[in-house]
């Protein structure tokens, strides 16, 4: 045990400079004699020998100044064992006692000296986590404080924890270790010095919450209001791993790193705390497929070890493919303790070992129970990587998983948006030729300015057929239900006019009956579209306007117009009748035809895929393309091009 004075505080609170605050043990002292009085155990005697040395100097029950410490040895070591499990390894044990509500510290175990303090300067050496700035370290601080103020003069809970995190380099591996600093305050007896002010509930509520607001509260109850004596418990937990786990999850989920590089840089860096050893290197080498087959992006499988010895090496690609794509098909984990001593028929551990790799593992990584990629841990000196430090991987495995997953998401959306971008809507048929040209296009380009036009697609040696299917005389009825309806319209349109001839007295109405009768004659002949779109321009220019004038008119010619208008309404007047009631039957002939063409277009692409495309007319046109060029994976014959014609 150490009686060295720490301050492992390096920001202090305003107002806090001159906080009343004394260093004593009485509050313990008082619980010691509680516990006597309720114990009844064998631990009652160990109570009452700790009470007797510590009631034999009269001083220890006194205010204490840090520079008596050293006088108190056997107090110190007792309230240790009080405090601190028999069994515990002083040398081990994370545990110190500071002075009430700071972090000055004054008795330590020799662990937590050595691991907080420069072995020549004896200057404290952590950093708070994440290089968080001095107003976040405040904010805690101050939290932590008013908590415990709040809590004991306004019975008013409020949300906080007594725990900080610091992290401190490893002098060793030169890489950060984390630890949870936790400060217990049971020990500490705070009084006010006076009358304290009323506080608003609300006020507080809203300034103690996740945007707490300390200086509002200091202005309220300013620390030289409180008298603070005791001391504090403080222990460090060592939570480096999970610190590095929630560091992959932050990149992953707040990935602030433009470039690809600098964000694996990240991920690796943060492997490398997880099994603490920067001689521990990390590959990461995701799945990726173009039409099922197995592809390597140099921007993304450059972080691989494999990859790039073999790339370096000048090993043939499609033998390294193959070999690849046969592991993914039947992945297991692979551990190579020492190259030089394994198997030399796999050739890739003399490719691994030729470039200094001593000892290699291979990890299968999954998301959601697919496999997503590989884990590749190597290192280049021998006998530093045994099964022990990859069990510190798991619980970052599954994170692995979920980055190598955005890799391959992110990978498909590059194929599709180069897909949508330089070429229309595509068809399952020969969707595979379009993301192949895609993903050249992406290999090709990914380091190069200007960048390459992308490839021309070509069908060559296909099959075209084409058919349609019409429904006969269709025109033919149109222009009979166009005519039906218009000569109900007209009969219609010349009753109304008659009444305002007869109501109005307007002989102008004479000439517009004339021309209808005329129009009337015409419809009932052969007549053309030229001739339907005259009929049309004269209701509108020469009828409706008339008619709209003395639509307002009151009695028989006021109804007899309204009658006209619903006659005319294009979805249930009757001078719509016999066209509406042929489009309906022409949508049901043709939504009979395309079901049935399209039960035939999944048969037959089920026999061997095509390119099938229809095109609405008054019927169904349709093309076909059938060829070896549009499946070249499946063998084409004459055969399913006969299968479509006899259909």
């Amino acid at each position: 045990m150490k009686e060295t004075i720490l301050d492992i505080s390096r920001h202090v609170l305003p107002g806090m400079e001159h906080m009343d605050v004394s260093l004593s043990f009485r509050k313990f002292v008082g619980y010691i004699k509680e516990r006597i009085s309720k114990e009844t155990t064998v631990k009652k005697k160990f109570f009452e020998f700790v009470l007797e040395r510590f009631t034999a100097d009269p001083r220890f029950l006194e205010d204490i100044r840090l520079e008596e410490i050293p006088e108190f040895q056997e107090q110190l070591g007792l309230v240790y064992n009080m405090l601190v499990p028999v069994i515990a390894d002083e040398n081990e044990t994370l545990w110190a006692l500071s002075v009430p509500l700071s972090q000055t510290v004054f008795y330590e175990t020799s662990a937590f000296q050595e691991l907080l303090s420069d072995k020549s300067t004896g200057v404290v050496k952590c950093d708070l986590l994440r290089e968080i700035d001095i107003t976040i370290e405040k904010k805690q601080k101050a939290q932590m404080i008013y908590s415990f103020l709040l809590e004991k003069f306004y019975n008013i809970s409020t949300f906080h924890s007594d725990a900080l995190v610091i992290s401190i380099r490893d002098e060793n591996t030169c890489l950060s270790r984390y630890y949870r600093l936790n400060i217990g305050s049971d020990y500490v007896e705070v009084t006010a010095k006076g009358p304290l002010p009323e506080i608003n509930f609300e006020t507080v509520k809203r300034n103690t919450k996740e945007d707490f607001d300390w200086t509002v509260l200091f202005k309220l109850l300013p620390f030289s209001m409180f008298k603070f004596e005791g001391f504090t418990v403080i222990t460090l937990t060592d939570v480096t791993a999970d610190q590095a786990v929630e560091n992959i999850k932050n990149i992953i989920l707040n990935p602030a790193v433009d470039n690809v590089q600098g964000y694996y840089d990240q991920i690796i860096s943060s492997l490398n705390l997880l099994v603490g050893s920067r001689d521990i290197k990390f590959g990461l080498l995701p799945e990726l497929r173009v039409n099922e087959k197995l592809v390597f992006n140099d921007e993304i499988c450059t972080h691989s070890a494999l990859v790039q010895t073999s790339v370096e090496k000048g090993l043939d690609l499609d033998e390294f493919m193959q070999l690849a794509d046969e592991y993914f098909k039947n992945p297991e984990v692979l551990f190579y303790r020492n190259t030089a001593d394994s198997d030399k028929r796999k050739g890739f551990l003399s490719t691994l070992e030729s470039n200094g790799v001593a000892s290699y593992a291979l990890v299968p990584v999954y998301n959601n129970s697919r496999l997503v990629g590989v884990l590749e841990v190597y290192t280049k000196i021998k006998d530093l990587l045994d099964e022990k430090l990859l069990a510190k991987l798991e619980p970052a495995v599954p994170l692995i998983g979920q980055l190598l997953q955005n890799n391959i998401n992110e990978f498909e959306a590059r194929i599709e948006n180069v897909v949508k971008e330089k070429f229309t809507s595509l068809q399952p048929a020969v969707q595979w030729k379009f993301k192949e040209v895609a993903w050249h296009y992406i290999r090709d380009n990914a380091m190069q300015l200007p960048k390459k036009p992308i490839e021309n697609i070509h069908f060559k040696d296909v099959y075209p057929l084409y058919g349609a299917i019409d429904i006969r005389n269709s025109t033919v009825e149109r222009n009979e239900a166009l005519h039906a309806d218009l000569e109900v319209q007209f009969e219609s349109l010349i009753k109304v006019l008659t009444h305002i001839k007869e109501d109005v007295g307007l002989g102008l109405a004479d000439e517009v009956i004339f021309k209808c009768k005329k129009w009337m004659a015409q419809i009932s002949g052969q007549s053309t579209d030229s001739d339907e779109m005259k009929v049309m321009d004269f209701l509108e220019y020469d009828v409706y306007p008339f008619l709209h004038h003395f639509r307002e008119s009151k009695g028989r010619l006021g109804e007899s117009i309204n009658a006209y208008y619903q006659l005319v309404d294009k979805e249930s007047g009757i001078a719509f009748a016999n066209r509406n009631s042929l489009e309906s039957a022409m949508q049901k002939i043709n939504a009979a035809v395309n079901l049935y063409l399209e039960l035939f277009k999944n048969e037959i692409q089920q026999t061997y895929p095509c390119y099938f495309e229809k095109f609405r007319t008054d019927g169904v046109e349709y093309d076909i393309y059938i060829g070896q060029a549009i499946v070249p994976e499946k063998t084409f014959n004459l055969l399913y091009l006969n299968n479509i014609r006899l259909w």
